[in-house]
């Protein structure tokens, strides 16, 4: 039976935010907007389509085929998780300061604030320190939410306070331990790879306890969780990345970007090894992002926040359907 079939779409066919909802997200977008224009930051757009994916182990991009003239013998075509590469290649061009507003896909689960289909903000800042961009982000954060100044911990302190080890220093027993508050001891007795060891951890016994009554931004995460960040200059161990929280949901991820071309496809190497060692396909590396980085990248800081999940907040909505026009079971 086609599962089609199943759908009763004499009532599926209506948008699953309510339309006050929608000029509400409206307005929101148009605050954004100016933000970045009082800020002279300019406003771009790039392809959501690309021949090139991501390596990262966590992501899984979205395939279709391109076929007809532009394609005779058929190619792939990889759906974008985020515009970042794009967006460096601009900067590396001379575009300065520049934000974009787009549709970003990922492959993933689907839930109360997930959807395969989501916007996203991201922006960058030649010759922003990591702070300054914290601040900028901030200062967004409060005019979108009317929300208190944020609080600022280390991914370190953060263990410390809310798990009582130090993520840094930890031996695996610790971190096995640690999990049995959770019920989760057997489950990182298995996991082989540090990192996702503590990204379970932060996620059972951090994230659900920090950025409750003010946004929490969490930085300097461990260098082996640097993605495409710079390791800090007064301690190697960890990356100048920072993650913002607020109400339990994660919202943003930026970094001290990385200009080292060799040392970029050095990290590629290394996540598709990852990929390897999970049974999971690795991906080219993106060639274009690579020779942009080589042209030279100016040192800048960069961000990107789910518009979605701060709508929501903002709304005062608890699903992300509610604030989408039509939700992935419904589009």
């Amino acid at each position: 039976m086609n599962d089609l079939s199943l759908v009763n779409f004499a009532s599926n066919w209506q948008p699953s935010a309510a339309i006050e909802m929608l000029k509400a997200r409206a307005q929101l977008l148009g605050t954004v907007r100016q933000f970045f224009a009082k800020r002279d930051v300019l406003e771009v757009e790039t392809p959501a389509l690309s021949e090139f994916g991501v390596t990262d182990l966590h992501l899984r991009n979205f395939a279709t085929d391109l076929i007809g003239p532009a394609a005779p013998r058929g190619k792939t075509l990889y759906l974008q998780t985020s515009p970042e590469f794009h967006m460096k290649r601009l900067l590396a061009a001379g575009s300065g300061a520049i934000f974009q507003i787009c549709k970003s896909f990922r492959n993933e689960e689907a839930g109360r604030i997930h959807n395969p289909e989501f916007t996203m903000l991201e922006w960058y800042r030649p010759d922003f320190s990591l702070p300054q961009l914290m601040d900028e982000m901030d200062a967004l954060l409060q005019t979108l939410l009317q929300c208190p100044a944020a609080e600022y911990l280390s991914y370190q302190q953060a263990f410390i306070n809310y798990l009582g080890i130090d993520p840094l220093n930890a031996s695996r027993s610790q971190l096995i331990d640690a999990g049995k508050a959770f019920n989760v001891a057997d489950l990182l007795s298995t996991e082989t790879n540090r990192d996702s060891q503590l990204q379970l951890l932060f996620a059972l016994g951090i994230e659900p306890k920090i950025g409750q009554q003010q946004p929490c931004f969490i930085e300097r995460f461990p260098a082996s969780q640097a993605a495409l960040a710079r390791i800090a200059t007064d301690d190697p161990r960890v990356s100048e990345r920072f993650e913002v929280y607020f109400k339990g949901v994660e919202l943003a991820n930026g970094f001290h970007e990385l200009t080292d071309a060799n040392e970029q496809r050095r990290r590629f190497e290394q996540d598709n090894e990852l990929r390897r060692q999970a049974g999971v396909p690795p991906m080219a590396a993106d060639e274009r992002f690579l020779a942009a980085l080589t042209h030279g990248l100016p040192d800048c800081s960069g961000v990107a926040l789910g518009l979605d999940r701060v709508f929501m907040l903002a709304l005062g909505a608890e699903r992300i359907e509610q604030v989408v026009s039509f939700g992935y079971e419904r589009a």
